[in-house]
């Protein structure tokens, strides 16, 4: 599980201003990891990330018991970053009673005739559970910042331009904000993939015919695009990282590497939550009590 030290050194500080290009996307572990090769680093990184799901199932069920807090994970990526895979490998370790993944595509008729945020708030989580956003809010300052036409569908009174974006990170901040106060905590994690793998992984599933499922036209169509994609993220990742509802920007070129430091994030999370199972109250011992002795006596 990746200690605070390193988990702080994918975290955006608030009030800084992110170039993704100065981020590595192929960052490949610390330095007993990068000296391993092979089938003995893919082991050691199987080892490292099943220690973590561990971690996380035991952590995840003080958070259903205590009934205290919700945990909202949010995943925003390029296409082919990995944001599948890693909800399938995190969810693996979860028990599903007490989480749940929610994938946004476009907006319904009936959710473009609400607010932006509606149709997300209506999937967070309850307390005691663990939410997966795979994608997210942030695709309204996202995609359809690189595709502005989109906003006719939403029938806006305000004015379009730079301010239109200004105001919706504002909102997205004070939305997050209520969520904290309210008990949900919040981690979002951009999975930074470099346009070089993109393509690859791409080619990958054009090449393997049990991959082709995967591909959509529409992942070629928006590879166009990855100039004014990286220009909206480092803006949406500027103003909204902060001390309440952080974002880590995790290197994404390894899929073992975004898996080992997600599910170590999120673990050492609710582990900071220092939260407790619940106490009996003598009620419930004098039953517990009867309950053991028909038992045993049984």
């Amino acid at each position: 599980m990746p200690d605070k030290n390193l988990a702080h050194r994918f975290l955006v500080k608030p009030h800084t201003k992110v170039r993704l290009r100065d981020w590595d996307t192929a960052w490949a572990g610390t330095e007993p990891l990068r000296n391993l090769k092979g089938d003995e680093l893919k082991q050691e990184a199987r080892d490292a990330i099943h220690r973590n799901l561990e971690r996380l199932s035991n952590a995840q069920e003080l958070l259903w018991a205590s009934d205290s807090h919700a945990l909202l994970v949010v995943l925003q990526g390029m296409d082919a970053s990995g944001k599948d895979g890693l909800v399938k490998h995190v969810m693996s370790g979860l028990n599903p009673q007490g989480c749940q993944v929610n994938s946004f595509k476009r907006p319904s008729d009936e959710e473009t005739e609400h607010d932006f945020l509606w149709r997300y708030a209506k999937a967070l989580p309850p307390r005691g559970r663990i939410g997966i956003f795979n994608r997210s809010h942030y695709e309204d300052v996202l995609v359809v910042r690189v595709h502005p036409e989109w906003l006719d569908k939403q029938k806006l009174s305000s004015k379009r331009g730079n301010s239109l974006w200004e105001h919706r990170y504002d909102d997205i901040n004070q939305f997050e904000k209520h969520l904290i106060r309210n008990g949900t905590v919040i981690l979002k994690f951009f999975l930074h993939v470099s346009k070089k793998e993109q393509k690859r992984r791409l080619l990958e599933r054009l090449e393997d015919p049990a991959k082709h499922w995967k591909f959509s036209a529409a992942d070629l169509a928006e590879r166009a695009f990855w100039p004014k994609y990286v220009e909206a993220y480092e803006d949406a990742l500027s103003a909204t990282s902060t001390k309440h509802a952080p974002w880590f920007i995790i290197p994404a070129d390894h899929k073992w590497v975004a898996r080992l430091l997600v599910s170590g994030i999120l673990t050492r999370t609710i582990q900071g939550l220092r939260l407790k199972f619940p106490e009996l109250t003598n009620e419930q011992r004098v039953a517990l009590a009867k309950a053991k002795k028909v038992l045993a006596n049984g």
